[in-house]
């Protein structure tokens, strides 16, 4: 058995047997010679089985399935006995380092697969409770982060809430469990989020034409001293 006739069985019995949920324990209990290819054969940089490469080539009505027990509510995320383990974040950035560029300006279809690659090994590593790695992952993030909110319209709220972005790329470092390519669940979250937040402008911006600056539409009312924001059209 290869990895391509393990795929295909799964899949194949999956489609017989039409299970509500699928995990490790259905595979190991209803195609056990599968299952002990798999734990033999397909393991990450770490040693554990690479159940996302696995859930990933199944047909997509059974990839949202899989039930996945990496993501965490937030007590769960808090309750974690974390630890520290440099070890286990080289392991994953050894492998792909002359692709980490990825993060910060993909070139192609393939530099955006390898970026989704590694942010989900990294991802799970930090959901087993290793600081090291959920640290390494928001990092890494926020290149991709920073050139989105300048690039797509639909993102530029965020400018200026370095805080709460670092906090919403945890919480999807967090919650992620299978939904196909972790990146295009980062944008929609981070497109979703960002809609509560109020755009944040900078004063010394140039206005009309690089007349003026926005600071000189800024008013005070002489009588309530309250301050305001004149806008000239």
């Amino acid at each position: 058995m290869d990895f391509k006739q393990a795929i295909k069985g799964l899949n194949d019995l999956l489609l017989e047997q039409q299970p509500a949920k699928i995990n490790s324990s259905w595979i190991s209990k209803n195609a056990p010679c599968i299952y002990r290819f798999i734990w033999k054969n397909v393991r990450n940089e770490i040693g554990d089985i690479d159940w996302d490469r696995i859930i990933s080539k199944l047909d997509k009505n059974f990839q949202k399935r899989w039930a996945s027990k990496h993501s965490k509510t937030k007590k769960q995320w808090q309750a974690l006995k974390w630890y520290r383990s440099r070890k286990e974040v080289n392991l994953v950035l050894k492998k792909h380092k002359h692709k980490l560029y990825a993060f910060i300006s993909p070139q192609d279809s393939e530099d955006r697969k390898i970026r989704n690659v590694i942010s989900i090994a990294l991802v799970r590593i930090a959901q087993k409770g290793n600081l090291s790695a959920k640290k390494e992952i928001i990092s890494l993030l926020r290149f991709t982060a920073g050139y989105w909110i300048e690039t797509f319209p639909n993102l530029r709220s965020w400018k200026g809430y370095e805080a709460e972005l670092d906090d919403q790329l945890e919480t999807c470092v967090r919650r992620y469990r299978f939904t196909g390519s972790f990146m295009t669940y980062l944008f929609c979250s981070l497109e979703y989020r960002g809609r509560g937040l109020r755009l944040v402008y900078s004063l010394d911006e140039e206005m009309f034409l690089g007349t003026k600056r926005r600071i000189e539409n800024v008013v005070q009312d002489p009588e309530t001293g309250q301050i305001s924001y004149f806008k000239a059209f």
